[in-house]
């Protein structure tokens, strides 16, 4: 049986990925020295060891979310906004485009204006997956 204070010199710990690129969210927070057993918990050499005086911190430091680990070092941190997928957007894009051509043409009995009908086929080729080589919404008529 291995032991705890062999295996983990210091009490307390803060977990992450160590493979993902830094700064990385902490993933978990380690008090090894009330656990019986360490079948959990990554082994000592990939946590950040944390101060008994950071650990006791529960209002600004040792927190549920908002902590990274930069270099070694525990960090303020906020995940990046991913983007929403181009397929999203346009699917969004293309519900609201629907609504003002029926808004303006469909419910008068009025033709599409060829410039609606082109946009509304792109962001339905886009939407449905079919368009994967643009990068950006097309442009809605004026």
């Amino acid at each position: 049986m291995t032991d705890i204070k062999t295996a983990y010199p210091d009490r307390y710990y803060a977990a992450y990925d160590t493979t993902a690129p830094q700064p990385t969210p902490v993933t978990g927070w380690y008090d090894t020295g009330t656990m019986s057993s360490l079948a959990a918990v990554p082994p000592a050499a990939s946590l950040i060891p944390v101060s008994p005086e950071d650990w006791a911190n529960t209002t600004s430091f040792r927190l549920p979310g908002g902590r990274g680990v930069l270099n070694g070092k525990i960090i303020e941190y906020t995940a990046p906004v991913q983007p929403e997928p181009l397929a999203t957007q346009a699917q969004t894009a293309l519900a609201a485009a629907r609504q003002t051509v029926w808004g303006n043409y469909g419910a008068l009995n009025e033709p599409t204006p060829e410039a609606w009908v082109t946009y509304l086929k792109a962001l339905r080729a886009l939407a449905e997956g079919q368009d994967t080589t643009s990068l950006t919404l097309p442009e809605a008529p004026a």
